[in-house]
């Protein structure tokens, strides 16, 4: 894409944040992404309801209040049952009231593969949008959900997983990240960003390389859902493509401890679903934030690692 020419621009492609963000006047800009996906869980209410919090978490990783939503949709009404895409919906619906919004409007067409999501338009004050490319040097990083999202949905589609591990999978994915947006924006923190489709190293690169820092994290000390570690340390083929295309990737900019093994490899970068937040928090606000989130009731607020010098620009360590 050409380079974005209007000064009102406050966030475009240049970093690979969560939103655009347009300047309206000096204390409003207003904020907007779009995502949508093919069905990860079989019940189609969970579906929608899922879609739509993943939606969502991209105004949240930016500190923003959302405002109203349009559906995209894709279906294949001569194939399936509209009562399909009615229950996909009514979860949709269900969840963005749960954010305090409505659903206005928006698009369908026809589509042999189900597809679900929203397009979110949001507000904030341009000065406090949190970006993703404002972390500092000693900053601690915060994850406030679980990974394996990826590697349980894929064993749900080849039958491997039912029962409780859906319905974890399920209560995770459609958790809304508006509480821990809530806590870290009453904290003060320096950068944000949601963890989805590239993993958890593929977003913290994103972050190191636009705030021109490294980082360091523990595996230890992430927070993995046992089903994930269990399917995985089983069979890695259970890992799911994006995942394995993410590890190849960040190959070129994460540097793993020998220690680390190839299913805590593909854990890092298994490709998330309505993901947690990646909070980069200044050292001596990491209590506040870590209790913000206790109070907040985030699923997990766990500490994973701190950003480190400018000389390792982009470079991400991986330790026991």
């Amino acid at each position: 894409m050409p380079p974005v020419a209007d000064p009102n621009v406050l966030v475009g492609i240049n970093t690979g944040d969560d939103c655009a963000a347009y300047r309206i006047s000096d204390d409003l800009a207003i904020i907007q992404t779009v995502d949508f996906f093919t069905p990860v869980v079989d019940d189609p209410y969970d579906y929608g309801a899922i879609a739509v919090a993943n939606s969502l978490s991209d105004i949240y990783a930016m500190g923003a209040r959302p405002l109203f939503a349009l559906n995209v949709v894709g279906f294949h009404s001569k194939e399936l049952p509209l009562e399909i895409l009615t229950q996909i919906m009514r979860g949709g619906v269900d969840k963005a009231r749960e954010a305090g919004i409505d659903i206005v409007g928006g698009h369908t067409v026809d589509d042999k593969e189900p597809k679900y999501g929203l397009a979110v338009t949001g507000m904030i004050d341009p000065a406090d949008i949190v970006y993703n490319s404002t972390a500092q040097v000693g900053d601690v990083l915060f994850l406030t959900k679980p990974l394996g999202i990826g590697v349980i949905t894929t064993a749900i589609k080849r039958g491997l997983a039912g029962g409780p591990v859906v319905e974890r999978a399920v209560e995770v994915m459609c958790a809304l990240n508006l509480a821990a947006s809530e806590a870290m924006v009453s904290v003060g923190i320096n950068a944000c960003t949601d963890i989805t489709g590239y993993g958890l190293l593929g977003h913290m690169g994103e972050m190191t390389r636009g705030s021109g820092v490294g980082a360091r994290i523990h595996a230890r000390d992430v927070p993995v859902m046992q089903a994930a570690r269990d399917l995985i340390g089983a069979d890695l083929k259970i890992a799911p493509g994006g995942t394995v295309n993410n590890l190849e990737y960040v190959s070129s900019f994460v540097d793993f401890d020998p220690s680390i093994s190839e299913a805590e490899r593909l854990l890092l970068a298994d490709a998330q679903t309505s993901g947690g937040l990646l909070i980069s928090c200044p050292p001596d606000k990491a209590d506040e934030l870590e209790a913000a989130l206790h109070e907040a009731g985030t699923i997990v607020a766990a500490r994973i690692g701190v950003m480190k010098t400018e000389d390792d620009i982009g470079r991400i360590d991986v330790v026991p």
